[in-house]
């Protein structure tokens, strides 16, 4: 008795003695916890994923995006100009409760290295000395008040219709929010500077700033962004949170050439924020 002899055939199937290929499966469009979520191409500027992405929400520390976007944009910049840490600016951290680079008063820290400060550990303390660096007027507060007004002229000038800031760190002082999809475009933009690119992706880093006697100590931030190490390809680039911000993540990663960047807010945890921002990208290189 002849035995018979059964053939697999992987994606294809018999049809009238020839092969023909099946179908690809859908792209199923994922889904994440984060109540709002946006994701482009950031070569083409395709949108490839949309929840929420309008909705207006408190961001937490990704307002820092802007925040840096607005001092690298000013004109005749020196990174390697010199600031004074201030009391104002631990005590401002300590009020309320912000995140902190534990700057050191008295210190001299150059514009560069508060941009370190800001955007890895997520410096409060930076932030604001950085806002008063690059306001203008004769008080702090004022200068404070002039630094937010500028991101605000550069959220207008952007286009931008669900953004607005009232502070230079998201600590809201009541109107502080953005969009998943404003905040997408922000970083987009920013991300256009090699300075930003650099900083956004660095896993940690170690600074030598001058001290107040004159002598120097060494500072080591790591950057609060633990994509960078757990998704290949990441590249940046800024987290947030907040009791009622939740877990927030402006994400951006690079393969084969491609750049998919941006946002989900209001995740529920830390690990979801992560997770989510995983998917979406995985989603963005596969579409």
């Amino acid at each position: 008795m002849r035995s018979a002899v059964i053939v697999t055939a992987t994606a294809a199937a018999v049809v009238a003695g020839g092969l023909v290929a099946a179908p690809a499966q859908a792209l199923t469009t994922p889904s994440i916890t984060a109540l709002s979520g946006y994701v482009k191409n950031s070569g083409t500027g395709t949108t490839l994923y949309w929840k929420g992405a309008d909705t207006r929400r408190l961001t937490g520390s990704t307002t820092k995006i802007m925040t840096a976007k607005v001092v690298l944009k000013q004109s005749n910049l020196n990174l390697d100009a010199k600031v004074t840490i201030q009391k104002a600016y631990s005590d401002y951290v300590v009020a309320k409760g912000g995140s902190s680079a534990r700057l050191v008063v008295g210190d001299k820290v150059t514009v560069r290295q508060l941009l370190f400060a800001m955007m890895l550990p997520s410096g409060c303390d930076a932030a604001y000395a950085l806002a008063d660096k690059f306001g203008t007027g004769t008080t702090r507060a004022a200068r404070v008040k002039s630094f937010i007004g500028k991101m605000n002229s550069e959220a207008k000038n952007m286009g931008l219709k669900n953004t607005w800031f009232d502070s230079f760190d998201g600590i809201s002082n009541g109107n502080n929010f953005s969009s998943a999809k404003d905040l997408t475009l922000i970083a987009r933009s920013a991300m256009n500077n090699s300075s930003f690119r650099y900083i956004v992706k660095l896993k940690s880093t170690t600074q030598k700033v001058t001290t107040s006697s004159g002598g120097y100590r060494y500072m080591y931030w790591t950057n609060t962004n633990k994509l960078l190490s757990t998704y290949s390809g990441a590249i940046g680039v800024k987290t947030g949170s907040g009791a009622s911000a939740k877990y927030c993540l402006v994400f951006a990663a690079t393969r084969n050439g491609k750049t998919i960047i941006g946002a989900v807010l209001a995740s529920a945890s830390a690990t979801d924020r992560a997770n989510d921002a995983k998917k979406l990208l995985d989603y963005g290189f596969a579409k």
